[in-house]
């Protein structure tokens, strides 16, 4: 089986929070990494810090809902460090606002972002994984799939990446390809910096609020996610598949 040290991963949404320290966690395990984002440059700083730290990386700009960019910027990564047979899908944004009040446009570009963005990616990465007969694919879910009062859409988004694991995880397993899915709790990110500020609650309290609800009393921070998926993708995860992984610091969402 292929070892760590030849194998190139692409992670989305990786110029910042939890894709970015992603991204630096595969490249310390000895992976080449594809850095994608929205625009190359915003995936430099990414970049230029796995380089420094003697990590190989390359800074990819596409959007993951547009299926021509998509299969550019996958040809590329092949053409580039080589074919990828690890892709974490982290690319994702929020359109927060309550039912009543969500437009449109709030509810499909979350689902352009999470769900057609994963599909699209999986889809056109997983050729050269079963060539491989080697792949892993770890997707980003929520503990909002749950539900989570605000984020209609965020939340139907996320659950549904649950469902496209199991069944990517059933189509894919016979050629060597596990599929999971990581559902983080509270993370320490700019998204839910943002969130604060929607709800006109200081970072610092909206912090000790959220860790005074969690078991291990603390929130998570991006590294959190990025260790569970060094997991997911190394040889001895090669049993584990379509299971989606509560990180949340405790049993309960």
């Amino acid at each position: 089986m292929t070892s760590s040290a030849s194998r190139v991963a692409i992670v989305t949404g990786a110029a910042r929070g939890i894709g970015a320290a992603t991204a630096r966690r595969l490249a310390a395990d000895g992976l080449a990494v594809a850095v994608l984002d929205l625009e190359e440059a915003a995936a430099k700083t990414t970049v230029d810090a796995i380089v420094a730290d003697g990590g190989s990386a390359i800074a990819v700009g596409a959007d993951v809902g547009d299926t021509d960019q998509v299969a550019a910027a996958v040809a590329r990564v092949a053409a580039d460090l080589g074919a990828p047979t690890v892709l974490v899908n982290n690319a994702g944004v929020t359109r927060d606002n309550l039912l009543f009040k969500m437009a449109d446009a709030d509810w499909d570009t979350v689902m352009r972002v999470h769900l057609r963005g994963a599909f699209l990616m999986t889809r056109a990465a997983q050729k050269h994984m079963t060539e491989a007969g080697f792949g892993r694919i770890v997707n980003l879910s929520s503990t909002s799939a749950l539900g989570s009062r605000g984020q209609v859409n965020y939340s139907a988004a996320k659950a549904g990446l649950q469902g496209f694991t199991k069944t990517v995880a059933i189509e894919l397993g016979k050629f060597g390809v596990t599929c999971n899915a990581i559902a983080p709790g509270f993370i320490a990110t700019e998204m839910t910096r943002g969130t604060a500020e929607r709800l006109g609650v200081p970072w610092e309290e909206y912090i000790k609020a959220s860790a005074a609800k969690i078991p291990v009393a603390r929130v998570g921070v991006p590294d959190d996610i990025a260790h569970t998926v060094s997991f997911l993708v190394s040889e001895g995860a090669g049993f584990v598949s379509g299971q989606v992984i509560y990180v949340a610091g405790g049993p309960k969402a």
